[in-house]
């Protein structure tokens, strides 16, 4: 796929110290018409919405699991690491288009599957050529952090990795098993407890509604249990959207799956927000999330409960989107 990048176009979100528990989401975009060039990349591109700022490196191609049964993110390609070459030559042209570069996000998939010397590589191309960067970020998984030892790691973080995103999915084994995550709770444990001690932060993205109407209680209990043990430092739930041509979406269809109520859904919220137990920033303003809310936990955990509270009083009819949106 080629992507055309018009120069001068910036994409950020608004803030205000201020208001560090913002419950709203404004996006803007600005920029001019001064010139535009071709970026390569493969099949479909995602990036969290915590990176919209983000420049994107295409380091891998697809995701090395590939089977969880609510994504479709990667069903069009076949895993596999891009060659060192051309991801040194997107950095190059990236520099040439962006005069100043704040963050950078290594897509796709899994990158920290890849090999660490190859790792170590790329991030140090990225420091050179970006020396103003503030942040390098890039999609792992826990277990991904087990399959290297924390020496490499180490070696990672120092190589100037910031930030490693994780979808952690679920809490419950039962919903980890049904969705074929290929991970257990007692991965997670090991993957984080080695990224904690190789000083790499992470963000733990999980899904509102996973357990489906039927278990919507274990779903939610067994979330944050395990988060109140992994204690990340960011985290970015999101509510369930069913992908077309997906395992999950054949299963909703054949009434295997019963897709929990929006009630469900802000009820899962409600006990996530009262049981916490750690210091997190909260990305919660997902666009499938029917209540939107972003800020420090738990600074922000009583205008968060009362911004839930309040949309369980009005007893909301279901909203489109979270059950219809297909971008994540």
């Amino acid at each position: 796929m080629a992507l055309i990048i018009n120069k001068g176009y910036q994409a950020y979100i608004s803030s205000s110290a201020s208001k560090p528990c913002s419950l709203l989401l404004a996006f803007h975009v600005r920029g001019n018409q001064a010139g535009e060039t071709i970026m390569q990349y493969e099949g479909k591109v995602y990036r969290p919405w915590p990176e919209a700022n983000s420049i994107l490196i295409q380091t891998t191609i697809g995701c090395s699991i590939n089977t969880c049964t609510f994504c479709s993110m990667f069903d069009d390609k076949r895993f596999r690491i891009r060659d060192i070459d051309d991801i040194f030559a997107d950095i190059d042209e990236l520099r040439r288009i962006f005069p100043h570069v704040e963050s950078i996000f290594l897509i796709d998939g899994n990158v920290m599957t890849a090999r660490t010397d190859f790792l170590l590589k790329v991030l140090d191309r990225v420091k050179q050529v970006f020396p103003e960067s503030k942040k390098i970020s890039m999609y792992s998984g826990l277990n991904d952090f087990r399959r290297k030892t924390v020496s490499e790691l180490k070696e990672i973080k120092d190589a100037g990795l910031d930030l490693a995103y994780c979808g952690l999915e679920s809490g419950d084994p039962v919903v980890l098993e049904r969705i074929k995550k290929r991970m257990t709770r007692e991965h997670a444990i090991e993957g984080m407890a080695m990224a904690k001690e190789a000083g790499i932060e992470t963000l733990l993205s999980f899904i509102f509604g996973l357990g489906g109407k039927e278990r919507s209680r274990e779903h939610i209990e067994g979330t944050v249990s395990l988060l109140n043990i992994l204690q990340p430092e960011q985290i970015a739930p999101m509510a369930l959207a069913v992908q077309p041509g997906t395992e999950l979406e054949r299963e909703v269809h054949s009434g295997e799956f019963i897709l929990p109520t929006p009630m469900q859904v802000l009820e899962e919220e409600k006990y996530l927000l009262e049981n916490l137990n750690f210091p997190t920033y909260y990305w919660g303003d997902h666009g499938n999330n029917i209540a939107t809310m972003k800020g420090q936990l738990p600074q922000c955990q009583p205008d968060f409960l009362e911004h839930i509270n309040l949309h369980i009083a009005k007893n909301p009819v279901a909203k489109e989107n979270v059950i219809k949106t297909f971008s994540w």
